[in-house]
């Protein structure tokens, strides 16, 4: 696919990211990750990603996140696959080339490592990712790596191939800044943790559509929450973030680190098998699992 087309694939509906499956070693499991991703790709996502922040990148090595990508791609179908890329600037660009010889469709930039940086330090190592690869690249502000609408603005003009934003800080009057400031040079994207609960929100800041977490164990609530999103179905919403979304928020907020762990525990209530997280994230504990099965249970 073409830059421009995984950008319109990324406006056009849901997108989310499948987590990324281990055996009981912490190795990767490469044939229970693709029979998630297949039936992942039967529902109506427009795009997944590979190797994302829910797919433990930050656990991954670059060979794995190609291997991830590759078998993404086998097991989507037409579903296009933007793979995580991320870290220093040539780790970065190395990861951003294996995902390509993967056939990825697209790259989500993850923030860079451990320390802050400047506007020009963050203009330079984002364009030098645009540059080494011919894939569209999506922006993800969050942590650390939080780009101005008058940077975002110079890269989009430097480089073609940047395709989006995406955010993660929850920074509203930023984020409306920078659909004011690029129109509709990019796609828009809504990144916080179980986004569903801030999506009213950013919809307002023309932030359309975002990645959905939990789409990995219960896709038809997920799409059944979005739909009622774009249709402006208040009571809907309300309903479906007062039974499920607020419950499970609080489960996902008794430790550091279950955003991630409380999809995959999701995604094994319903019969996948994506395994452990690796550390230094760490699993529910059992009577955390039980509480999230019954909520899972009563909404589906």
């Amino acid at each position: 696919m073409t830059p421009e087309q995984v950008k319109h694939a990324l406006s056009a509906g849901l997108l989310s990211f499948p987590v990324t499956h281990f055996d009981d070693d912490g190795r990767l499991n490469l044939e229970s990750y693709q029979r998630h991703v297949g039936w992942l790709s039967g529902y109506d996502a427009t795009v997944l990603f590979a190797a994302g922040g829910t797919g433990e990148f930050f656990s991954l090595t670059p060979e794995e996140i190609g291997d991830v990508t590759r078998a993404a791609k086998e097991a989507a179908g037409r579903v296009p696959i933007v793979t995580g890329c991320g870290y220093g600037t040539e780790l970065a660009k190395d990861i951003a080339r294996r995902a390509e010889a993967a056939e990825a469709d697209g790259l989500l930039l993850l923030p860079h490592y451990l320390i802050g940086a400047s506007q020009d330090g963050l203009f330079a190592h984002i364009k030098a990712v645009c540059d080494a690869t011919g894939l569209g690249v999506v922006v993800y502000n969050r942590a650390n790596s939080v780009v101005t609408a008058d940077t975002l603005a110079r890269l989009a003009d430097a480089c073609p191939n940047l395709i989006g934003f995406k955010d993660g800080t929850g920074q509203i009057a930023l984020v409306r800044e920078v659909s004011v400031k690029l129109g509709d040079r990019l796609c828009y994207i809504g990144g916080m943790p179980t986004h569903e609960l801030y999506a009213e929100a950013f919809n307002a800041a023309k932030v359309t559509t975002y990645s959905s977490a939990v789409f990995n164990f219960v896709p038809d609530l997920a799409l059944r929450f979005y739909k009622a999103l774009r249709a402006g179905e208040t009571s809907v919403m309300e309903q479906i973030l007062r039974d499920f979304f607020y419950p499970f928020a609080e489960i996902r907020d008794r430790k550091p680190g279950y955003a991630v762990s409380i999809i995959k525990a999701g995604a094994a209530a319903v019969g996948q098998t994506p395994g452990p997280v690796r550390p230094p994230l760490t699993d529910l504990d059992a009577q955390e699992r039980r509480m999230l099965a019954d909520l899972i249970e009563r909404n589906t």
